[in-house]
Order: C-alpha cells, then structure tokens, then sequence
C-alpha cells in the first residue's frame, strides 16, 4: 500500500480496534457503513487527499487487519504504512501505533502525530490544516485538539446520583478528535503512563498527565463518535 519518498513529517493515526459493545452489532462498529463505505475508511480518503499527512497508520483487532488492507487497496489508499495489532483498550492499542512509529522510513526527527478516531465519518480537512497550524506556531503549548464548547448545564454527582456541584458551562469543552501532538511529547506521555499505570479518557489527557499544555481548536457538532444505535440516526439524516 504504501509508496512515498516523502520526508515524513505529519502521521495520521486511525484508531480502529474498538468492539462497539453499546452498538449490539455483530462486528466492530469500524465496519458500520456510512455513504456504502466503512466508518474508518472516511478517516482514511480525507487524510489520503490531504496534502499535509505523509504517511498513515490504522489500528485494528488481529483478526481484522487483513480486511483493512484490502479496503485501503480497493479504495487505492496509498499512504497506509501499515495496520497493526491494537489492544485490549484505546490507549494500548494508540501506543502500539507510536512504537511503531519509529520503523517508518525518511521519517523526520521529530513528526507531528495526529490521533482520530475511526468512527467519526465527519472528519474534515480542516481539522488536519488548523491543529497543524496551531502546533507549529504557538510554541507555549504541547498539542492541539478539536473541540466544541458544551450546549448542556454539566452537573457533578456522586454514586448515589446525588449532585455536588454545576461547573460553570462556558469553561467546558467537550474533546473530539484529531488530538495532535509532537511525536516526542505523545511518546514520552504514554510512557509515563505505562510506567505509572495511569488511564486516561484519550491522549490529551495523558499529555496533560506530564504537565502538557494542550490548546482546544473549535470543531463541528456534526463531528460526533459513533458510540451508540442513537448515533445511527443521526448519520441518517444526514445522507
């Protein structure tokens, strides 16, 4: 698949090993078409078309890395370097695409690492551009992701339900995906985090975990995670 002599500088990341338990399907959610292709191949067609990604990793479950390759070839996705065995959990199976990281050739001394989540079929190219952007111009911050302020009041509760406290909602975004980072920062995170067993809710949270500076850049509400058979309905109406 992958065929480049291109300084590897910006590597998107699909990760694409989740089982989608809260779907009830009989297959991983990734696999969930939307407009008659997979749900982790829209990730891939907007990173292939981007000319700021130079080289691609997916991660998938052992048993599924065949057919990923073989829908990247069928779709001519060039710029896969390779599908590799994910883990039990998101933040195994992202650090098994960092390590192997390192084994991509003309690989620049310190490339941008872009995260995204295979089961956002409305990631854009923009995204890729502005967090880009962002990193490589503000030199106060560890990594960039894209975000959407919260429309909800968000109320703290214990494990009785009882509420504790509202936290004021204009302080409040809600995470998406592409996260972004330095390969350096994400690498040195997600070792620290295997170092001190510490599990976070997605990589900013591991960099932040170090002392990390992260900076959210504004999404879309329509770039919603496919996590539940309500989310169908939504990726309906959209067609």
């Amino acid at each position: 698949m992958y065929s480049s002599n291109t300084k590897i500088k910006n590597i998107l990341i699909v990760a694409a090993a989740g089982f989608g338990k809260r779907m009830k399907l009989p297959y991983p959610k990734q696999f969930l078409e939307y407009d008659e292709k997979p749900l982790f191949l829209h990730s891939l067609l907007v990173g292939e078309k981007s000319e700021k990604i130079h080289a691609m990793l997916v991660i998938t479950q052992r048993e599924n890395i065949d057919k990923i390759r073989e829908v990247c070839e069928a779709n001519n996705i060039k710029k896969v370097y390779d599908v590799i065995e994910g883990g039990k959990e998101r933040q195994e199976s992202v650090y098994n695409g960092i390590k192997a990281i390192e084994n991509i050739k003309n690989l620049d001394k310190n490339p941008i690492i872009l995260v995204q989540d295979s089961v956002r079929p409305f990631f854009k190219e923009k995204y890729i551009t502005d967090s880009i952007e962002e990193l490589e111009n503000n030199d106060k911050i560890s990594g960039v992701i894209v975000g959407l302020p919260v429309k909800d009041t968000i109320k703290i509760v214990d494990d009785h339900g009882m509420i504790t406290s509202t936290p004021v909602r204009k302080s409040l975004m809600a995470a998406n995906t592409p996260q972004v980072f330095y390969y350096k920062v994400l690498k040195s995170a997600y070792e620290n985090a295997e170092n001190t067993n510490f599990m976070g809710t997605d990589d900013s949270s591991l960099v932040e975990n170090i002392g990390g500076k992260v900076k959210v850049i504004m999404g879309d509400y329509d770039n919603i995670k496919i996590t539940t058979p309500e989310d169908l309905e939504f990726i309906k109406k959209t067609k």
